[in-house]
């Protein structure tokens, strides 16, 4: 006979009368919100988006997207913002006009003058589409009507560690889902055997600001969105390879115990993160066979080789990073992010970003080509820019042989090829003294929204539910800058 008496430790585990008796109460209550109020579970149709998770909202121009991330911001005097009337005014004060009173970091705002300071490098007009490029970058200045320049950018944070944490999961605030995780969830994977999402990092020669698991946590998402980071070295993912002695069918047999142990585990909780770990599990497992094929470029040919640069062939530098980028592109890597740290010069600028081109140029440059040759690049989405822009004022005491430039959110420049975008423009407009946007301004939610469009999604369709509310990678805002849009 059974008890009568319900089970209080283990609410799942309870009697078949205590289990009627209980579900009848709950449908009596459902009937009478159904009576009093007709509409209670009628549901809003605009509530909840109808595309199904791992489909895109409409036709998508870009499958995937590398990210090129230079942490530390790249000055757009330096790169591809000239303005010839820092030139005619070097020296002379920032005219009040121009700062109207903008806020400064603590690093500058209690200087008396803010002298004007042009680059010490050269610029040249190149391709059909004239664009602007320092020779610093003589590389990238070769694919001029492959790219388009936005210089037009703005944010509103002016420190690092807010800035990029804007940049990558479009809130200054911290714990967000980065937006290679929000892909992953609103897209799925095109590799079974390689996680959607991948990022690697390199160091240049200048000032590095730290990168934080933060910046490709999947956040409030489930975990498989994640980032994972290969690192450079025999061991790309940590803790991936198994132990001596365990055979690919040991490892095979303990991995299926474990599985059924989380799946009854899942059975008695509900909770859908075991679910997450099951599949993490299945990942690793596949990983240790694809991860060291997608890594090894010993059967790369020798044009490659020379069309990346010699540091392609030595771990962990950007050059081998972004030829890796494609290897993992064409592998069905959905969001691949790059990080090269570096670029936070507060003085001795010229010289200091002298090194940090050299490391990027060709690479970025290569990638661009590489993936043209290959048929990739019109699905294919690649950027290159940092969080935030540089000051138009050199940092510090007037010096015109080792100057710096200071944060500066109001207006900064980027570059994107392929995938959908319009190449060979130049998007946007600076005052004459690159202070402030004056045409066709882009703010981050707006380049999130054009990004997620290019890929088939509709960023305001795009949300997850989490503590009462529904968040997206845009958050209330983003408008898509169709201009953009070949």
């Amino acid at each position: 006979m059974e008890d009568d008496k319900p089970n209080p430790e283990n609410p799942l585990k309870q009697n078949r009368r205590h289990f009627f008796s209980q579900l009848s109460v709950g449908i009596g209550s459902l009937a009478l919100g159904s009576l009093l109020i007709p509409d209670l579970f009628k549901g809003n149709s605009t509530s909840v988006p109808r595309q199904a998770l791992g489909l895109p909202h409409f036709a998508p121009k870009a499958k995937r997207v590398i990210y090129l991330f230079q942490a530390g911001a790249p000055s757009q005097l330096e790169s591809f913002d000239y303005k010839p009337t820092l030139i005619k005014r070097m020296g002379e004060d920032l005219p009040e006009s121009i700062r109207n009173g903008q806020r400064l970091t603590g690093m500058t705002a209690n200087q008396d003058k803010f002298p004007l300071m042009p680059p010490k490098i050269g610029f040249k007009q190149y391709g059909e589409s004239r664009t602007w490029v320092s020779d610093f970058f003589p590389h990238i200045a070769k694919i001029a009507d492959e790219i388009t320049v936005v210089k037009s950018m703005h944010t509103e944070a002016i420190n690092h560690d807010p800035a990029i944490t804007f940049f990558q999961t479009g809130t200054q605030i911290a714990g967000r889902p980065s937006m290679g995780s929000w892909l992953s969830y609103g897209l799925g994977s095109e590799n079974k055997n390689l996680p959607s999402f991948v990022v690697l990092t390199s160091r240049g020669k200048g000032n590095s600001q730290g990168l934080y698991s933060k910046l490709w946590s999947s956040g409030f998402l489930d975990s498989k969105h994640q980032g994972v980071l290969l690192r450079s070295g025999k061991d790309p993912v940590l803790y991936l390879n198994d132990p001596d002695g365990l055979s690919r069918s040991d490892k095979r047999h303990l991995l299926d115990h474990v599985s059924s142990l989380n799946k009854l585990h899942h059975v008695e909780t509900g909770d859908d993160e075991i679910e997450s770990r099951i599949a993490q599990y299945e990942m690793a497992y596949r990983m240790q066979m694809s991860v060291p094929d997608v890594m090894d470029i010993s059967k790369e040919p020798e044009s490659i080789i020379k069309l990346y640069g010699e540091d392609c062939q030595v771990p962990g530098t950007y050059a081998a990073n972004a030829l890796q980028a494609r290897r993992l592109a064409e592998n069905g890597v959905r969001f691949i992010q790059l990080y090269h740290q570096g670029w936070d010069q507060h003085g001795n600028l010229h010289n200091e970003m002298a090194g940090q081109a050299k490391d990027v140029d060709q690479a970025s440059a290569a990638l661009v080509l590489d993936l043209k040759q290959r048929g990739m690049l019109e699905d294919t989405l690649v950027i290159w820019g940092g969080e935030f822009g540089r000051g138009n004022y050199a940092q510090g005491k007037f010096d015109v042989d080792n100057y710096g430039r200071d944060h500066h959110p109001r207006a900064f420049s980027i570059w994107m090829a392929g995938g959908g975008v319009k190449p060979g423009l130049n998007y946007g407009k600076t005052d004459e003294f690159g202070y402030n946007v004056i045409e066709n301004p882009v703010h981050i939610h707006d380049f999130h929204a054009t990004m997620m469009h290019m890929l088939g999604i509709d960023h305001e369709q795009l949300t997850y539910k989490y503590q009462g509310r529904r968040f997206r990678l845009t958050d209330v805002s983003g408008n898509i800058i169709n201009d953009l849009l070949a």
